[in-house]
């Protein structure tokens, strides 16, 4: 019960985060634009040492079976580095999650509330998140948001290492181009 309590209240913290993205004119342009040419799920870029954040990719890969509809990169991964520049956000910034879709980038609250909103068939109360996200404003969302990712290594530590995935889940992470 408490993964979909904390999904109600991430609800309850709605802020609207969002990032237009525009086309990439990098050299890797190319590469980060075929990350969604075959494939449109967004990709949720977390930070890969933290236990905090390993925590929800779990919660998150067991209430999105697969095929699923979301997928996965580590900040500190190549693809979570270029995903973050297109998203407008500096490659070494690994202080939010960021949800990057085709055309646009969330981060922070609004970037928890739109996973929320993707995977909601499998949580209870997801139905309710537009009413939740018109409830606190987005200041006081991000606030808080920023609370708790300021402390996430305090609050469940991390590891050495960024994850690695079994066979049963690997097609669902990028790591590289």
């Amino acid at each position: 019960m408490t993964g979909p309590l904390l999904f109600v209240v991430a609800h309850l913290l709605s802020a609207n985060a969002l990032v237009a993205v525009t086309p990439a004119t990098t050299p890797t342009s190319s590469r980060v634009d075929a990350i969604f040419a075959e494939d449109a799920r967004p990709v949720v870029l977390y930070d890969g040492v933290c236990n905090m954040c390993n925590f929800w990719v779990n919660f998150c890969l067991d209430n999105d079976p697969s095929p699923g509809k979301l997928r996965f990169a580590a900040l500190q991964s190549d693809v979570g580095r270029a995903l973050l520049e297109r998203s407008g956000r500096s490659p070494d910034d690994i202080s939010s999650i960021v949800l990057v879709e085709p055309s646009r980038a969330s981060i922070k609250a609004d970037a928890v509330l739109r996973i929320g909103d993707i995977i909601k068939r499998t949580l209870p109360l997801g139905h309710l998140a537009p009413l939740l996200r018109l409830a606190v404003p987005p200041f006081l969302a991000d606030s808080v948001y920023d609370l708790v990712a300021d402390n996430r290594y305090r609050i469940l530590g991390y590891r050495d290492t960024c994850r690695v995935t079994d066979d049963d889940c690997a097609d669902r992470f990028l790591d590289s181009f």
